[in-house]
């Protein structure tokens, strides 16, 4: 189990929920050796894959919307994964619904949105694939409302996704 120091969390949330939920995915992704692959998802369980999914998604939101989440290399661990349904289940159902949307153009443009591009032809996509446009925006809108949901949700499940030390 993966173990964060209880002031450490303590610290982190008098900074924000932002922080609160990157000192977990941070040990994640020091656990997993900064990559996930195939051989090292089993040393997460499914939650803590949750809380990593949504740091990525997060991140390439902010960074440049799903098209460059699926074109990092995202796209199936957040649409060929249950990353919708159990961040519904932690509360966020806004975000679930925007990303439920985005995979229905995603998994039929699959092939296309993952092929490796040129920087021109990567720039384009985002002119092909503007019915992402709207969802981006939508979750935009809702971002902080639903990172309040998931920092809560983990708050008060704290032992499924890390061992609080003294």
């Amino acid at each position: 189990m993966i173990q964060l120091k209880n002031s450490q969390l303590t610290a982190a949330a008098q900074k924000g929920m932002d922080e609160f939920l990157q000192v977990f995915t941070n040990a994640y992704l020091e656990t997993i050796g900064g990559n996930l692959t195939a051989e090292n998802m089993s040393k997460l369980n499914g939650l803590q894959h949750t809380l990593l999914a949504h740091r990525f998604f997060q991140d390439e939101m902010r960074d440049g919307g799903f098209v460059q989440l699926i074109q990092n290399g995202y796209g199936g661990y957040i649409f060929q994964n249950p990353f919708a349904k159990a961040i519904k289940q932690f509360g966020a159902a806004e975000l679930a619904r925007i990303i439920y949307k985005a995979k229905e153009i995603y998994d039929p443009n699959k092939v296309e949105l993952e092929r490796e591009t040129t920087e021109a032809e990567f720039n384009a996509m985002y002119v092909d694939f503007e019915a992402f446009d709207d969802l981006e925006e939508m979750y935009f809108e809702i971002e902080e409302q639903q990172t309040a949901i998931i920092a809560a949700y983990v708050d008060e499940n704290i032992a499924d996704f890390a061992e609080v030390v003294d």
